[in-house]
């Protein structure tokens, strides 16, 4: 086990095809991380980015599967550093979800594959790192359902997923944030939650009963929650599908946002942005949301290290 005096956290470098190797050189560098922890970079040799665990070469040109198998690799190879305890947290660069399919990792995205390769039971949140203009709280969105079509949400929001990332979200805000009696809401499925069956009958007769059992409050309106929680009401809100919870996130702090895996045995963290292939390489790429989660996993990391 790591039992310095500052943090050591293994870096994947996300597709290499990406803005990961570009966003992971200019956080290392940056004062804010450097201040509070030692970066061990994780990823193939040939991205121009130094790395300290290699997973391979890169050559430009490549094809997607290839890149999307390096980067499952690297994801592969932090996983097993944070499981052996040589390091306390892990920080992950975007990859491209099609690429890692194509390179033989069959899951929509990192979340799944943390969750598989640890067996836990795990959610997706996304934190803002401070409260924006008018905001009192930093918002917190937790996803029920993650990587999913519209069309299949009814099928996988059940009372089951609900009260499994009500539990996981209680348990991360006490344990990795110091929140020690989380305030959790229920953001409904439905227009207006449904107006009593006006506009669906899902929010009365699963998500209510769902969110009693579990101890939270709600479902409320989509359209006032997020605002309630920045306003001070809540601590975390969880959200029925993906691009609900996504979309108030990004709009109240995008490029400063984290992307947090609560429920693993070590805290892990993300930027709140895709690859942006478009840019890549031009020196256009923002690196504030990727110091942002390397910033937030050492602070989480030393949350934990004073409670043990």
């Amino acid at each position: 086990m790591n039992t310095g005096a500052r943090p050591r956290l293994a870096v994947t470098l996300g597709d290499p095809r990406g803005i990961g190797p570009e966003i992971v050189e200019r956080a290392r560098h940056d004062q804010r991380v450097s201040g509070v922890a030692d970066l061990v970079v994780v990823g193939p040799r040939g991205t121009g980015t130094a790395v300290h665990e290699s997973i391979g070469e890169w050559t430009a040109g490549e094809t997607e599967a290839e890149a999307g198998r390096l980067a499952g690799l690297a994801v592969d190879r932090a996983i097993a550093l944070a499981q052996r305890h040589e390091v306390d947290g892990v920080v992950t660069a975007p990859l491209d979800k099609h690429a890692l399919l194509s390179g033989g990792y069959d899951f929509p995205g990192h979340t799944e594959l943390l969750a598989a390769r640890t067996g836990r039971r795990v959610a997706m949140m996304l934190a803002a790192t401070r409260a924006g203009a008018g905001a009192v709280n930093p918002l917190r969105v937790v996803l029920a359902t993650t990587h999913l079509p519209l069309r299949d949400v009814p099928r996988f929001l059940t009372a089951d997923a609900i009260t499994s990332a009500a539990e996981v979200t209680r348990n991360g805000l006490r344990e990795w944030f110091g929140v020690a009696e989380p305030r959790i809401a229920l953001c409904a499925l439905n227009p207006h939650a449904g107006d009593h069956g006006r506009f669906g009958s899902e929010d009365d007769d699963l998500l209510a009963p769902a969110a009693r059992a579990a101890g939270i409050a709600g479902p409320f309106p989509a359209d006032t929650v997020f605002v309630r929680a920045m306003r001070g009401a809540f601590d975390a809100v969880i959200a029925p599908y993906h691009d609900v919870g996504m979309t108030a996130i990004k709009v109240a702090a995008f490029g400063s946002a984290v992307n947090v895996t609560l429920g693993l045995p070590f805290p892990r963290t993300s930027p709140d942005h895709g690859t942006a292939l478009d840019i890549a390489g031009k020196g256009m790429a923002d690196a504030g949301s990727m110091i942002e989660a390397l910033i937030l996993c050492a602070q989480i990391t030393a949350r934990l290290r004073q409670h043990q």
